[in-house]
């Protein structure tokens, strides 16, 4: 039975755990990689490392577009 806790399907958790690289934010976000850079290094766009890989969960992204989506409104 679904609580609605939880998503409904697999691919619905697994889309909200995808994560990106900083090549692929660039292109996405059409920025060069120092200003991709000083988006993680001031906070604005939420990151992890694993070893010396930076990741950039797709939720994070999609947090920083809202956000700026609202500023300029």
């Amino acid at each position: 039975m679904d609580t609605g806790s939880e998503p409904s399907a697999p691919a619905d958790r697994a889309s909200s755990l995808d994560v990106l690289t900083v090549p692929e934010v660039m292109k996405r976000l059409r920025m060069s990689r120092p200003k991709v850079y000083d988006l993680l290094r001031t906070g604005k766009l939420q990151s992890f490392t694993e070893g010396r890989a930076r990741r950039i969960p797709v939720v994070s992204l999609a947090a920083y577009i809202q956000h700026k989506i609202e500023e300029a409104a």
